[in-house]
């Protein structure tokens, strides 16, 4: 290692392990916080104008059971990050408020931006000896690293099928995404130790976690289709809701969605009740967003020195 990158590398852990100040930045926390729920709000005057909510309503289903599996699917991601940061930092339950914010910032306003709140959150209200950032960049790599080797598993087993000229994608672009996934992973591997931060155990410990995050966000998904259109067996949604995994994390393959609706489309041939599925899900996952952000930034604009 060159002297320039050695000493670099050592004022870069000595920046990591320095002790916390809690209060020097209160003043600048609150102003961060102030913009984010003005920035959520913005995002949800915009988006409910383009939102057709009579057509999203009409097409709830009454069943207690979806609105019960859809609240599982909506909290699965951040009830699963909430046991890592548990295990790493024994973090208090107002934690999983914090976690909330971060996937709503990341979804309606630009991603990672939820990381970088969640981290300010961290150093605040934390009992840490250094700074979190080492801990949450690894959790966020590890996210995409799980999804990546489940997109490398699930493209090898079924490019048989999702390259037929029946749904007009070209196998070779699968292939080409295929090895765009696997250098990112190869590549993660081979430095890690300039990439992670945390000790081995607890690496694989948040790689467990998001692989049965992934393994559960397919299962619910599945059953949220099934209990909509109950006609088709929890068997097909089973392996469409593992496709839709597969589909949505290619790097190369432009309009997945399309591309799921077609796969879908050619696998059940229910056309018209699969398109009015996937507009009441993205309706409804939509929704969700706009309700949890308006409540949180009205909450946080009332109290912006206590963001949970």
């Amino acid at each position: 290692m060159s002297e320039p990158v050695a000493v670099l590398a050592n004022d870069t852990a000595a920046i990591e392990l320095t002790p916390l100040d809690r209060k020097s930045n209160r003043g600048r926390n609150a102003v961060f916080s102030i913009l984010l729920s003005l920035a959520v709000i913005a995002t949800v005057f915009h988006e409910m104008s383009r939102l057709d909510i009579h057509h999203v309503l009409a097409m709830i289903p009454v069943s207690p059971g979806f609105w019960i599996v859809f609240a599982a699917a909506y909290f699965v991601t951040p009830a699963c990050e909430w046991v890592i940061f548990r295990r790493l930092w024994t973090i208090p339950p107002a934690g999983f408020l914090a976690l909330l914010r971060k996937k709503v910032y990341n979804e309606l306003l630009l991603g990672y931006l939820g990381e970088a709140y969640f981290y300010t959150w961290a150093r605040r209200r934390v009992s840490l000896d250094a700074a979190p950032f080492g801990a949450v960049k690894d959790v966020a790599i590890l996210s995409a690293m799980a999804g990546n080797g489940v997109t490398i598993l699930l493209l090898v087993v079924m490019l048989p099928m999702i390259g037929t000229t029946q749904l007009g994608l070209d196998a070779h672009m699968l292939t080409l995404s295929l090895g765009v996934i696997l250098a990112i992973s190869v590549a993660a591997t081979i430095w890690r130790r300039r990439v992670f931060t945390l000790p081995r155990a607890d690496l694989s410990m948040i790689m467990q976690v998001h692989l049965a995050r992934i393994g559960l966000s397919t299962v619910l998904s599945a059953l949220l289709w099934h209990i909509v259109l109950p006609d088709v067996p929890l068997s097909w949604w089973l392996y469409l809701a593992t496709l839709r995994q597969l589909v949505s994390r290619l790097p190369l393959v432009p309009n997945k969605d399309l591309l799921f609706a077609g796969v879908a489309v050619v696998a059940l041939g229910h056309e018209r009740d699969i398109g009015a599925l996937m507009a009441l899900m993205a309706g409804l996952i939509l929704a969700a967003h706009l309700v949890l952000g308006s409540l949180l930034a009205v909450n946080d604009l009332a109290n912006p020195e206590k963001p949970a």
